[in-house]
């Protein structure tokens, strides 16, 4: 069993220790996900333990063979390669044998006619052989497949931030290293996705270290967790739930501990200030005790929850209004005649795969974007907060404090109470020595809190959060969503969060792409797996190995759920079950066929090159078909 030992690792960042005397050994099969607000030194320790930049003390102990795989949040790519080459990177030998073969059938499959051609495809197809390489571009294949990585000959320079990110995370994945570090892996994932990726990674034989935000992927997929928290590492066993419960019991233990500190502290600070008295060895023997108490007062510090109690204008009843509403660019139809009432105190939630316009569906209910035909009507009183996903772009040289006071100096809680511009920097956990920090200084996540401070403080009537948990620690999305609870306006919600979109949405809408959007009411993540999910798994085979596990997440990762029950096979799916074995069957014997052609047409290249192809599209096909096969298989079993 490969181990990655840390020693007494320290960081500082300025004036500001990140993390001191850091300790801990991760092994194959551990699944750790590292937790902590924004700003505590969650990226700068996947930096220092990947070795991209290493912390000012300390040392990292590991085999002279142990690989480490990092997907940063936003991957250094060549922007000259193509996907492929970009995915093909990696410095693994097998990775040139698969690249040499792809390039020699390309070439052999045009020019069947050249010897050369011929004779350099069979080297390249003995070398695949002797590298067992057949299995790992399989492997490859399901990857890209499940991650929607289709246009392999597109230059990364021309891809979208989400699309580069997938293009990383698949890099990292082919390369199987024996510790793989994933910052923030399910950001522009689609829900299929992030369902494969989840039973993924709980079948991968290395380690895992992950920071995210996602509390159901961290429910599905670790085994530990690592908090960070004021430069000390906590570790707690179990999921994320695990931990909540863990970090409970531990917070409890310190504040009992330093109460009894306190007493003690003022029973002997009582007897320090009697009057003078002949001091024998043992009194100060007592006094020294005192003064190491003395010093340990104060030492347990505790994340803070962020108390939010912010007024707000006055909504009438009329919110917002789309009356057979249509959206397109060009050919591409974003929704067609939707028809929707918004009113006091609705929670709606917007989802849909990458691409189909959710944002755009959110401008148009901001008023920033016209409808192609149909009306749109916003109440007068409406005041709108509009959390985009792309932070304003705040001066790097300005202050924080003077960033909230550019709105006001001061605002009224929803008790009538003034608070000051410094009042809720504190309770938005940004402590008084970082109210003159420069933004500059500041983390990408503490740049966004900062800014959806400001949108609070401007007492909007209806919310506008597009991909909010983007970017936000668990700490800032957790009393978001109890703040969200007690708000008198309107909110409207576009995210891929599960978690987030449970906890704030009562219904919301789906967006299905080419105009198609379907309405959900209650729990997202039980539509996601009834509906989405389902009807994924029964127009696209290769991404059903995701559905049955997605269909856990929601019952894994909510502590007041029942065990969920076992799921039955659909009618469709009986049909399909029925004659799934005789498919198989049938395609591993033109399996067989097709290698026996290749051998007894010898010499005959063109003959060969076609056979191939019929090959590669059979064996593809026949991966699909097993997949599903082990699917279907799973819910037979769990019906008993």
């Amino acid at each position: 069993m490969k181990q990655f030992r840390v020693d007494n690792l320290t960081s500082v960042y300025g004036e500001k220790v990140l993390f001191d005397d850091l300790s801990f050994m991760i092994a194959s099969g551990d699944r750790v996900g590292l937790v902590g607000v924004n700003g505590s030194g969650k990226t700068t320790l996947l930096n220092a333990l990947s070795g991209k930049h290493p912390a000012d003390k300390g040392t990292i102990t590991t085999q002279n063979d142990y690989r480490i795989g990092y997907l940063e949040q936003e991957p250094p790519l060549d922007g000259h390669l193509t996907v492929l080459d970009a995915i093909y990177a990696g410095d693994q030998p097998v990775f040139a044998t698969i690249r040499a073969y792809q390039e020699a059938l390309d070439y052999f499959s045009l020019h069947p006619e050249e010897e050369k051609a011929a004779t350099r495809f069979e080297k390249a197809q003995a070398a695949m052989d002797t590298d067992d390489a057949w299995t790992i571009e399989s492997q490859i294949k399901t990857i890209l497949t499940q991650l929607h990585l289709t246009d392999l000959k597109a230059e990364v320079k021309h891809l979208s931030g989400g699309q580069k990110k997938r293009v990383g995370m698949a890099q990292v994945l082919i390369q199987e290293p024996d510790l793989l570090i994933l910052d923030e892996p399910t950001n522009h994932l689609d829900f299929d996705s992030i369902a494969w990726l989840e039973q993924y990674l709980a079948k991968y034989k290395g380690a895992l270290l992950t920071v995210t935000h996602d509390r159901y992927f961290l429910d599905r997929v670790t085994n530990r967790i690592f908090e960070l928290s004021f430069g000390k590492l906590y570790e707690y066993a179990g999921n994320y739930q695990d931990y909540l419960e863990g970090k409970k019991e531990r917070q409890a233990d310190e504040a009992l501990a330093e109460h009894k500190r306190e007493k003690k502290y003022e029973q002997e600070k009582i007897w320090m200030n009697k009057s003078a008295r002949a001091r024998t060895t043992k009194q100060t023997a007592r006094e020294k005790a005192f003064a190491d108490l003395e010093a340990s007062m104060g030492q347990v510090k505790q994340d803070e929850d962020i108390e939010l109690s912010l007024g707000q204008s006055r909504l009438g009843k009329k919110v917002m209004e789309l009356d057979h509403a249509t959206l397109s660019f060009g050919d591409k139809l974003i929704f067609k005649d939707l028809s929707l009432i918004l009113g006091q105190r609705d929670r709606i939630g917007i989802t849909g795969p990458n691409g189909v316009g959710k944002s755009s569906l959110l401008n148009v209910l901001a008023g920033k974007l016209p409808l192609t035909d149909g009306t749109y009507e916003m109440g007068q009183t409406v005041k709108i907060g509009y959390y985009t996903q792309v932070t304003e772009d705040i001066p790097a040289d300005k202050r924080v404090i003077e960033y909230l006071t550019d709105v006001a100096s001061s605002i009224k809680n929803q008790d009538g109470e003034m608070l000051s511009a410094k009042d809720l920097l504190e309770q938005f956990l940004f402590p008084s020595f970082m109210h003159g920090t420069l933004v500059r200084k500041l983390s990408g996540g503490e740049k966004r809190r900062l800014y959806l401070l400001k949108i609070l403080m401007q007492a909007p009537n209806v919310l506008l959060l597009d991909e909010p948990t983007n970017d936000l620690d668990i700490g800032t999305l957790t009393v978001l969503e109890n703040f969200l609870q007690t708000f008198e306006g309107t909110v409207i919600t576009v995210s891929h969060d599960r978690y987030f979109l449970d906890s704030v949405a009562d219904f919301g809408y789906y967006l299905e792409g080419d105009g198609v959007v379907d309405r959900y009411n209650g729990a997202f993540s039980a539509y996601l797996d009834d509906v989405v999910l389902a009807k994924e798994s029964a127009s696209t085979p290769s991404s059903t190995t995701a559905e049955t596990d997605a269909g856990k997440v929601k019952n894994e990762g909510d502590a007041a759920s029942d065990k969920p029950k076992p799921r039955k096979l659909t009618y469709k799916e009986k049909q399909e079950w029925a004659v799934i074995e005789d498919e198989i069957a049938a395609l591993e014997e033109k399996v067989d066929r097709c290698n026996e052609e290749i051998v007894e047409n010898g010499s005959d290249y063109e003959k060969i090159a076609v056979i191939q192809k019929d090959l590669e599209a059979t064996q593809a096909e026949l991966d699909e078909k097993m997949d599903r096969w082990a699917v279907l298989s799973e819910i037979v079993e769990g019906q008993g």
